[in-house]
């Protein structure tokens, strides 16, 4: 198996930090981005606040001279809750500011070096919320354009051998969403109601499918949403 660089957004915790760890296992490097610093991280680990645009372009143009990346995973992301007639502007402004602008810079930062290999991956992280749950609009209306971002950039790389995939967990036991969904209350209780396997996910789970959308044996595989939910997302096409 060829060892690749990856980079990964908001690396230190929950799914990014579950698929740092299964990537380094497998022997590639792991070059992560995150507020935080933590000395046992398995990788390059730059601490960076995404929501500073300029520093993370000087970040990243640093990051593109010292590495050459085979791929990027854009897996951060920015929750606030709020039911239309209620939400605040502001922070619907900063949803998609904060979800979307830094996905853009990491595969633009990324993109020669893979272009010049004719091999690549990038893999999107959008949410089971695209498809519809309440107090979502701003997180979900982000999700859902990565989504399409996921299927522009597809169509404008294939011929570069650079594949491009997103992947939608449902409800996942990570730091993020136990902020917004404190364990044995209401919205825990409707998001369990919404999936036939009657438990949460747990970030191994969803890293073990993104690393498989890095992998060489997933090379015909570009354009797609998988969603990894517990059957969630059939019980909302079946309703």
């Amino acid at each position: 198996m060829a060892k690749r660089t990856f980079l990964i957004t908001g690396a230190s915790k929950g799914i990014g930090r579950a698929l740092s760890e299964k990537l380094a296992a497998q022997g590639h490097l792991v070059v992560g981005l995150a507020r935080g610093d933590d000395k046992s991280f398995p990788g390059t680990l730059v601490p960076l606040d995404l929501t500073d645009r300029h520093a993370t372009d000087a970040a990243l143009r640093d990051l593109a001279a010292r590495f050459s990346f085979d791929g990027v995973v854009n897996n951060v992301g920015f929750i606030r809750l709020g039911r239309i007639g209620e939400i605040d502007v502001d922070q619907l402004e900063e949803s998609f500011r904060r979800n979307l602008t830094p996905a853009v810079q990491a595969v633009q930062a990324v993109l020669p070096a893979m272009r010049a290999k004719n091999w690549g991956r990038v893999v999107n992280i959008s949410s089971l919320t695209i498809l519809g749950v309440p107090d979502r609009t701003a997180y979900a209306g982000a999700k859902s354009a990565i989504v399409s971002f996921t299927r522009t950039w597809a169509l404008e790389l294939a011929l570069h051998g650079i594949t491009v995939n997103a992947v939608a967990p449902g409800p996942t036991e990570t730091e993020m969403f136990r902020e917004n969904t404190p364990a044995g209350s209401e919205a825990e209780r409707r998001f369990l109601s919404l999936i036939p396997m009657k438990r949460l996910g747990k970030p191994d789970e969803i890293a073990a499918l993104i690393a498989f959308l890095l992998s060489e044996e997933a090379g015909f595989v570009t354009g797609q949403t998988l969603f990894a939910d517990g059957g969630a997302s059939i019980g909302k096409a079946a309703a």
